[in-house]
């Protein structure tokens, strides 16, 4: 939770719980990490390449395939962060947006980051589509996101995480979150019955779960986004233009999402040897 230095694909160990083994990092995929390490590994088996490539580096860029790959904008990737050398699931506690959070405070985690409530509701939108591409491509735009997203263009979600919307709604009994569409309660319902299994997941995106788009916009026009902190984006009069203007414009959504992602590629980014290093394998410290 130091910055986009990947530190969240260290592996725990006897002495050290790392953050991806923190409760709101046990959905990232293990393939995804995989992916990321063998991708390294590539890298470094060609002997002019060796120890030149930062895993985080190679988060970056692999996010910015996948999200290409799944019908999204290609952009270029600012390059030269080095990896840093902290990993704790302790350091992970109010560092990640929840999913009953209000715009107040989804624009508060942003702006402490150095991001713009602009590029709080574009990211929100990547939703878009990863889910689609398989769990291990979700798990890389997830982790470069680690900071300050959860979210749901493209990706899943486990059914503990929005169960109190359509269940027992604010403790009442039979109650559902008055700001969901009752067609998408009812499909909430039975994906997700009563006492679900805790590992039970379904797709955040119910139209295009497998495509970067807009769609993610058009969901919360209808009542459909799957988390409060979806919904309030297109319910609150301040995040409302921007979310109906996307919804409506892909070119402008996908030119917003490239700065924002830009953006968050910088924050917490090691370049000093003195704040990281480049690892020999991406699971481990040097």
């Amino acid at each position: 939770m130091k910055g986009c230095d990947a530190s969240v694909i260290i592996s725990s160990n006897a002495t050290n719980k790392a953050e991806k083994d923190h409760a709101d990092n046990l959905s990232l995929a293990g393939d995804g990490f995989d992916t990321v390490i063998k991708a390294k590994a590539a890298v470094d088996a060609v002997p002019s390449c060796r120890n030149k490539v930062s895993c985080a580096d190679v988060l970056a860029m692999a996010t910015r395939d996948v999200i290409s790959l799944a019908g999204g904008p290609s952009y270029a990737v600012e390059l030269g962060r080095l990896d840093g050398l902290v990993s704790t699931a302790a350091s992970v506690g109010g560092k990640l947006p929840q999913p009953n959070f209000n715009v107040n405070q989804l624009t508060s985690l942003f702006a402490s980051n150095g991001l713009s409530q602009t590029d709080m509701i574009a990211l929100s939108g990547k939703n878009t589509g990863l889910d689609r591409l398989g769990h291990f491509l979700f798990t890389l735009l997830l982790i470069v996101y680690f900071i300050v997203v959860q979210r749901h263009t493209l990706g899943f979600s486990h059914c503990t995480r929005f169960a109190n919307r359509i269940y027992d709604f604010g403790g009442r009994s039979g109650a559902v979150d008055p700001s969901l569409n009752r067609t998408y309660v009812t499909q909430l319902q039975a994906m997700c019955p009563r006492n679900v299994d805790a590992d039970v997941a379904i797709n955040m995106d119910p139209v295009t779960p497998r495509t970067f788009d807009n769609q993610y916009f058009r969901n919360v026009q209808l009542g459909m986004g799957l988390f409060t902190s979806d919904q309030v984006l297109h319910d609150d009069a301040r995040s409302r233009p921007s979310s109906n203007n996307w919804a409506g414009n892909s070119g402008v959504f996908n030119s917003a999402f490239v700065a924002a992602i830009t953006r968050l590629g910088r924050v917490g980014a090691k370049t000093s040897r003195s704040q990281g290093n480049i690892r020999r394998d991406c699971s481990t410290f040097n």
